[in-house]
């Protein structure tokens, strides 16, 4: 199933990335400065949007996705590395990072809070950590269709979960939440936060 969604995710990802989607990642990664690790970076989508980096380190547990990024691998403006590895159990010390890129992900990482723990520690002081995720939306008949199509579309997405409560995760995990800015009615969520876990 993951080889066949990394097929066709860039396809029925093309609509939203040729309108909104470009504006958000534009204003995102354009924030990601330093030493900068992605999380989750599947086929490259935002590896053409870095310029302010000084290298990024990105990981993809999926080998079916990455494969799919080499040419914006290789077209990228920044040094990038990427690694196969989860979000749960990062390979980098302590206080490594001076931000922490994650979009469209946290709704795939099996255990999110393991991974929210893991990016503060890797982080430094007051490392900037930029989020876009689809959440949990708030209206209760919205919420609830997203409950019961979730079986489904875990099963067709490749484990993602279409109703997860992410920017309550994340503001639970000890971040500091800076700014936040919905799209699509509170289905998508850009935010900003700061690792104050030190």
């Amino acid at each position: 199933m993951g080889s066949l969604f990394s097929r066709v995710y860039d396809a029925a990802m093309q609509p939203l990335e040729a309108t909104r989607f470009k504006q958000v990642r534009t204003e995102l990664i354009g924030k990601a400065k330093g030493r900068v690790l992605e999380i989750g970076s599947g086929t490259g989508i935002n590896f053409p949007y870095y310029k302010n980096a000084i290298r990024v380190d990105a990981i993809e547990p999926n080998p079916s996705m990455s494969k799919r990024a080499g040419d914006r691998l290789r077209n990228a403006r920044v040094q990038i590395q990427v690694h196969e590895t989860g979000a749960e159990a990062l390979p980098f010390d302590n206080d490594t990072f001076d931000t922490v890129v994650a979009t469209l992900v946290f709704c795939t990482i099996p255990y999110p809070i393991k991974a929210l723990a893991e990016i503060q520690r890797v982080s430094k002081p007051g490392a900037v950590l930029l989020f876009f995720e689809h959440v949990r939306m708030e209206p209760f008949l919205l919420s609830k269709s997203q409950d019961l199509l979730n079986p489904l579309w875990e099963k067709v997405c490749d484990g993602c979960q279409l109703n997860r409560e992410t920017l309550t995760l994340i503001k639970e995990s000890g971040i500091e939440v800076t700014k936040v800015k919905a799209y699509y009615a509170k289905l998508f969520l850009y935010i900003e936060g700061l690792n104050m876990e030190k």
